[in-house]
């Protein structure tokens, strides 16, 4: 990883760490457990809630499988970086979010026993900085994987050679083959 990937990916996982460590430490600090105050009447909550568990209340109670998910989401995510190597800034973000993601909620499952959330949109389960990262982040890789040039090529190039260069051309392959 050149040093701008690093500057951006670790920039990246700061910002977002420390907003969502804040967010969590300002939430903890005013409200009691279960509370819960009108941010935007009829839309948007803050509702302070220790959750256990994974997304949508699935594992309660499972903090030390949690915990592992969570390493081998930052071991998948260095691999990424270390053996792909995405060059654009979006793959890149998107990483960064992955990985701001994990390590925000796992410092509440390692330091709490679970995860403040206090997002409440009265519909869907409550939810904090790091839930948001970690998923944007994951659809972002998703399209990433489906529909940028850069990975297509980078796949292309790895199959075909076996070591990321630009696949070869037409022409190169003809004459190669040609060769033989």
């Amino acid at each position: 990883m050149t040093m701008r990937r690093v500057a951006l990916l670790a920039t990246t996982v700061i910002a977002i760490v420390a907003a969502d460590q804040y967010t969590k430490s300002f939430v903890r600090a005013a409200f009691d457990l279960g509370e819960s105050r009108a941010l935007i009447p009829g839309l948007l909550w803050l509702t302070r809630v220790k959750n256990t568990g994974a997304a949508f209340g699935m594992l309660k109670g499972q903090t030390w499988l949690l915990v592992g998910v969570a390493f081998a989401v930052l071991a998948a995510v260095a691999f990424v970086a270390v053996k792909i190597r995405p060059r654009g800034v979006f793959a890149q973000f998107a990483l960064g979010m992955v990985t701001a993601g994990a390590i925000g909620n796992l410092i509440d499952r390692l330091s709490a026993g679970g995860v403040t959330d206090f997002f409440d949109l009265g519909w869907f389960p409550v939810f904090n900085v790091a839930d948001i990262s970690l998923d944007v982040g994951a659809v972002l890789l998703v399209w990433w994987l489906l529909f940028d040039k850069e990975h297509r090529h980078a796949s292309e190039s790895e199959v075909l050679t076996g070591q990321g260069e630009p696949p070869p051309s037409v022409t190169e392959v003809t004459e190669f083959e040609a060769d033989e």
